[in-house]
């Protein structure tokens, strides 16, 4: 029994002293990390076909809707199905009207490059473009980012200005059609 205390004493110092001995990570690192897990390419990062099927097209990634692909007007939420996505990954149509995931790369006036830290950690935290404009409308999930505290969300934001820049200008959201409206009363 004294042998097994020693050996997870010792299991555990080793564990605990390679962890702080492990370098810390650059803001850009931790960023890159974040914007990953955080699954920030899946909605941003626009789909192209190959012949292993859909993939993220990396030459766009984190630009958002492709401004050049313009969609007809969404299909109409029946019964159960609520959702409708387009091709690219990049476009979502429900109740709430046509979304179009916003360009993430850091050029000045289709991306985030004339955003400050500040702007980006208010957007994720109240759900307002630029932390006071229109609401953020589904399906991001900005409520769940809003709990990252201030020093990852400026990782994200120092990593998101480090990617290329991809001059991208997104379409604005489109509202429900008044029916829809009407309905949900």
């Amino acid at each position: 029994m004294k042998n097994l205390a020693l050996a997870l004493t010792l299991a555990l110092t080793a564990c605990s002293s390679s962890k702080s001995d492990a370098p810390t990570p650059s803001p850009v690192e931790r960023g890159k990390y974040l914007v990953a897990v955080g699954g920030c390419n899946d909605c941003h990062t626009p789909m192209k076909m190959t012949p292993q099927g859909p993939a993220p097209d990396l030459d766009r990634m984190l630009s958002g809707h492709p401004a050049p692909f313009a969609l007809p007007p969404a299909p109409s939420p029946s019964g159960p199905w609520m959702v409708a996505i387009a091709a690219t990954g990049t476009a979502y149509a429900g109740p709430w009207g046509t979304t179009f995931t916003a360009n993430l790369t850091p050029d000045k006036d289709t991306g985030l490059g004339a955003w400050t830290a500040d702007n980006f950690i208010s957007t994720l935290r109240n759900g307002k473009h630029m932390g006071a404009g229109r609401d953020l409308l589904p399906p991001m999930p900005w409520q769940n980012y809003a709990q990252m505290t201030d020093e990852d969300l400026r990782a994200m934001f120092a990593y998101l200005g480090s990617i290329p820049a991809v001059s991208n200008k997104v379409p604005a959201p489109i509202s429900p059609p008044t029916a829809m409206l009407e309905g949900a009363k």
